[in-house]
Formats: C-alpha cells, structure tokens, sequence
C-alpha cells in the first residue's frame, strides 16, 4: 500500500530516459509571445506581483542590496510558484516534491552566500557566531549552536518545501483512492473536501515559494 502510494511521485521513464523533469520549464513553451507583448488582465495582475516582491525583497537586503539583486529571489519565485501549482493538475510531475529540485536550487544559492561573506565580510561573519549580550562562558556552546543552525539552512529550506508538497498530494491520493468503495452521498461529500483540499493546495503553493524566496533572501542579507 506505502509503496503505490507514494509511485506518484516516482518520475516515469520513456525508453530509459525520464521525461517528467521537462515539466519544471513547460511555463516556456506554454506562454506564447503574445501574453508578453499586449497588456491583459493576467499580465497587469502579474507585473504588480512581481513589483510587490521586488520592492519587498529590496527593503529586506538592506542598503547594500543593488536594483538587480532582487530579481534572483524573483525568479526563484516565479521559478518554485509554477511548478507547485502544475503539481496540481493530473499527470503533470510535480518536481517540487523531490529534494533533487530543491535542494539542488538552495544548497548553490547557500554555498555562495556563504563563500561572498567569509571572504568579503570575514569579521563580520565571524560576529554572527556570537550573539550580541552572550555571556562569556556560553560563548563556545553558542559558537556551535549558531555553526550548526547555519549550516542546516539548505537542508531546512529544500525539506520545508518537499515535505509540503509532498504531505497535499498525499491526502489528495488518500482521498482519491478511498472514492470507488463509497456510496453516492459519501462520495458527494468527499468531492467537496477535495474541492476545498485543491483550494487549500493552492493557498500552500503560494505560501511555500514565497516563504523559500524571502529566507533566500534574508540569507542573504546576513552576509553583507
């Protein structure tokens, strides 16, 4: 039962290639050019989104962030946001929900934070290891405490946001499997939870990729 409930996230392979992982830049070839170069109701919505998030992600990284730091974190973003919610559509992969995606775009990202501040802003990173008001008899315990938390950062930022897509497509499956051994009214019922689970799903893949680009972000700004 564990096993054929978690195969829907297994990637299928097509003469010994696996294809699903084309699914993370099908946004590409969906959005014909059109959408970029008339203005609609999407394209406007969208633009102040993206506005939003970069006067956010500006304030957030502090006077020393420049104009154009912001648009990695927006990207990301952009990036995480469409493939949680192709995950959302029948028998589309749903990259986000592999650690080999994730961790594969926090562990980079975390790597050169933290080379740029070691080797730009050594004193100061050597500060962060120590909270400002430690006494000095904690100081060596608080020096691994902080070590340890910095260095889980990438683990914790690909974990949060697998272990979340991960945990909605599971209750999605449950309830769908339970569906052919119901009655008709029981059924009605449970096409309304999964109804409000989707709307729920949606909620959480917003949340999720922007909860993973403002931590980038706060990143890093520690660094500088």
């Amino acid at each position: 039962m564990m096993t054929n409930l978690f195969s829907v996230f297994d990637p299928s392979a097509i003469f010994g290639l696996s294809l699903n992982w084309i699914s993370t830049f099908l946004g590409l070839l969906m959005i014909p050019s059109i959408y970029w170069l008339m203005p609609s109701r999407y394209n406007i919505l969208w633009n102040s989104i993206l506005s939003t998030l970069h006067k956010e992600f500006k304030t957030l990284l502090g006077p020393s962030g420049h104009n154009g730091s912001t648009f990695i974190f927006i990207s990301l973003f952009s990036l995480i946001l469409f493939n949680n919610f192709m995950g959302l559509f029948p028998y589309i992969f749903t990259s986000t929900s592999h650690l080999t995606l994730t961790l594969t775009l926090a562990l980079p990202l975390w790597l050169s934070f933290m080379i740029y501040g070691w080797i730009n802003h050594t004193q100061h990173m050597f500060a962060h290891l120590v909270p400002q008001g430690t006494p000095a008899i904690l100081m060596p315990f608080m020096v691994c405490i902080e070590t340890i938390s910095n260095v889980i950062r990438p683990g914790t930022l690909a974990v949060r946001l697998t272990a979340n897509m991960i945990a909605g497509h599971l209750l999605l499956t449950l309830l769908g499997n339970t569906g052919p051994s119901m009655s008709y009214i029981l059924v009605t019922f449970l096409l309304i939870g999964q109804i409000a689970l989707l709307v729920l799903e949606s909620a959480v893949a917003m949340i999720q990729s922007y909860v993973f680009a403002v931590l980038s972000t706060l990143y890093s700004s520690e660094v500088n």
